[in-house]
């Protein structure tokens, strides 16, 4: 009995973190972009997935629901993992990126000219510019790395629910 309590902690524990994890990775892109930082269109796909991961692991945390659940996390890190790769070599020119770029959006409820006006003077995010980095290592180089990490955490968590 205790030895299945402990592996079903463990199982939770892992789920929180991964979860965590993802949460603390949007909050952090939030903060990017409050500092100025606009995402280009390939950093906005990057942050759906984390969501669905905080989702998951909120839904196992809230509604006991088995292991295999945990696989479905870690589909979500792998999916932001591999957009973060895809970015960083779409920022290193190895790849083509998208042809659509981001803009801080418009407001609508103004009039033809104003809204010309407004779309013209948007700021466009490139995906293939690299707006901050350190020491070499870009935005989309640590969400590919740091995504990649919580599909670990997410197979760990899975693997534990295996062994209760």
């Amino acid at each position: 009995m205790q030895d299945r309590l402990q592996t079903q902690t463990s199982f939770r524990g892992l789920v929180g973190l991964a979860a965590a994890g993802s949460a603390v990775v949007l909050a952090g892109a939030f903060v990017f972009q409050a500092l100025g930082y606009a995402p280009c269109h390939l950093c906005l796909l990057q942050r759906w997935p984390h969501l669905v991961a905080i989702l998951i692991g909120l839904a196992i945390l809230a509604f006991r629901l088995p292991g295999w659940t945990a696989l479905l996390g870690m589909l979500a890190a792998l999916t932001t993992s591999v957009l973060g790769f895809y970015h960083s070599g779409v920022e290193r020119k190895i790849f083509q990126g998208p042809t659509d770029c981001t803009s801080n959006g418009v407001d609508t409820t103004v009039s033809a000219a104003d809204l010309l006006k407004q779309i013209n003077e948007a700021p466009l995010v490139r995906c293939d510019e690299i707006p901050w980095d350190i020491f070499g290592i870009t935005m989309a180089n640590l969400n590919a790395i740091g995504s990649l990490v919580l599909a670990g955490i997410w197979l760990w968590a899975f693997l534990k629910s295996r062994r209760a």
